[in-house]
């Protein structure tokens, strides 16, 4: 069917100062619009672009993925279980409140404790959060952790005003209060999210928009059609069968990188009645629906080979990605005799729940397509996307296509995903044996030695398939020219440091 080139007409706005309009504005287009705007309930990718520039954490990452100090200036191992961090000085949340130890303090503990965090995982390992002064903390974990340091450069080190946060209450996300080189200003639900800078930002010198403003837009051809028009400047998902036309259009740029994550397809085992099914519970049928696709076609067909075909929570330039769980060869006999032997009658129908972007739709497609041939009838149940992810964490899905971005240590694409009992635990999956690996591996420093006991993990998974991996995912960000200074990093942020507009 064909589609008619939307133009987005933007909002207006509240006037800006004199001074702030000496600066310009930026226009960016997601895929989908956010989930929550509060750095304890967040769990999407496009929520957390908008928070980087709002709400800074105690760390980040470069573009070489190396950790760096934010809201913190540095830090010092104690022993294996004690973690002393120094906070920046004369540092304030947007509400004028201080950015001191005493909030480090409130955050970790409202991660540990907010009803429905997201952050349980990144902190479990956490005993107990000391202030030592005003500008000092020190984390006192439970056991040995290498991975914790890390989460203080993600959604977990991110720092929340304890007076706004407490005001606020379960209504936090409507108004965030934070401390970073921009401020909320406003949410329209499924059309925009503004931020405003901050003039007294104690980078504020490194930032050059007086305003951004996010806009989601599922369809991808509307997103192309605004950004050669002009009405954005940033797309942040431009589908490979489009990064030539962006590319031979002098008035913008290509941004092309890899990637932290996967997509795949994450089934429900046995969390309620519609987990219930065979598909949920033997893990034959599982393995009979993965025998059933094929992972090169699929991403040849939909995204013209631009992503790396996976059967693991990695991709392949992960420095803790196993070659000994390759990607079976598609086996549509074998499959067949799976099914039989599990005893199952086909057809047999699978329900899919899929976020209703057009590429999303079109993988589901052609996974439907394929799994045909083994005997699985799959329905497909196309969903907006914060709509689709509140259902998976409830339980009322068979199976659900959705990715995760990745961090660059490989127990952030797993631990709160699939370790039994976490809060992220969408599949319900739980395994002594693959909870265990992930234990000793946070204990542990050396990189090959942890790669081996991921390796060991990851064949669990493959075996057991709560999570079916389809591929690999590189970032395709398309911008206007004038946008200038953007440093990709291969978690897929937009980070605006340095990032000018040309005239």
């Amino acid at each position: 069917m064909f589609k008619p080139l939307l133009i987005a007409a933007f909002t207006a706005l509240p006037l800006l100062s004199a001074a702030a309009q000496e600066l310009p504005q930026l226009r960016v287009a997601f895929s989908e619009d956010a989930d929550a705007l509060d750095p304890t309930l967040s769990r999407a990718y496009v929520g957390r672009v908008a928070m980087i520039n709002m709400c800074d954490s105690l760390f980040t990452y470069n573009s070489k993925l190396e950790l760096v100090p934010r809201l913190a200036t540095g830090y010092e191992w104690v022993d294996a279980k004690t973690l002393v961090v120094k906070l920046r000085p004369n540092v304030t949340f947007h509400d004028g409140t201080p950015v001191d130890a005493a909030a480090v303090k409130y955050t970790m503990e409202r991660h540990a404790t907010f009803p429905g965090s997201a952050r349980k995982g990144d902190v479990f390992s956490l005993e107990r959060t000391e202030i030592i002064d005003p500008l000092t903390v020190r984390f006192v974990l439970k056991t040995p952790d290498v991975v914790f340091l890390s989460q203080l450069g993600v959604r977990a080190g991110t720092l929340v005003s304890p007076k706004a946060a407490e005001a606020a209450g379960k209504d936090f996300a409507l108004r965030p209060v934070c401390a970073g080189p921009y401020r909320f200003v406003e949410r329209v639900a499924q059309d925009h999210i503004t931020i405003e800078r901050v003039a007294d930002y104690w980078d504020a010198a490194n930032y050059h928009f007086s305003r951004i403003t996010f806009r989601p837009m599922p369809d991808s051809t509307a997103r192309l059609a605004n950004l050669q028009a002009g009405a954005i400047d940033v797309n942040m998902n431009v589908l490979p069968n489009d990064a030539e036309t962006v590319r031979a259009n002098a008035k913008l740029t290509m941004q092309v990188f890899d990637g932290l994550g996967y997509n795949g397809i994450t089934i429900n085992q046995g969390r309620n009645a519609q987990g219930q099914t065979k598909f949920g519970t033997d893990a034959r049928v599982r393995k009979a629906f993965e025998l059933a696709i094929d992972r090169e076609a699929l991403v040849q067909t939909v995204f013209a080979g631009a992503h790396a075909p996976i059967a693991q929570p990695v991709p392949p330039t992960s420095p803790f990605y196993a070659p000994s769980v390759a990607v079976p060869k598609r086996d549509v006999a074998k499959a067949r005799a799976l099914l039989a032997e599990a005893g199952i009658k086909t057809p047999f129908t699978v329900n899919l729940l899929v976020i209703n972007s057009p590429e999303q739709v079109q993988v589901g497609e052609v996974v439907q397509s394929m799994v045909a041939e083994a005997g699985f009838d799959l329905k497909l149940s196309a969903m907006e996307f914060a709509a689709s992810l509140d259902r998976s964490f409830s339980g009322d899905y068979t199976s659900y296509l959705i990715g995760w971005t990745g961090r660059p240590d490989a127990d952030g694409n797993v631990r709160d995903l699939l370790y039994s009992g976490s809060q992220q635990n969408a599949a319900g999956y739980a395994s002594k044996a693959f909870d265990a690996l992930l234990d000793e591996e946070r204990s542990l420093t050396d990189v090959a030695q942890r790669r081996a006991i991921f390796a060991k993990a990851f064949a669990h998974l493959h075996e057991d398939q709560p999570i079916v991996y389809l591929y690999a995912p590189r970032w395709l960000f398309g911008m206007s020219a004038k946008v200038q200074g953007f440093a990709p990093v291969a978690d897929g942020m937009l980070r605006l440091g340095g990032v000018t507009m040309a005239k």
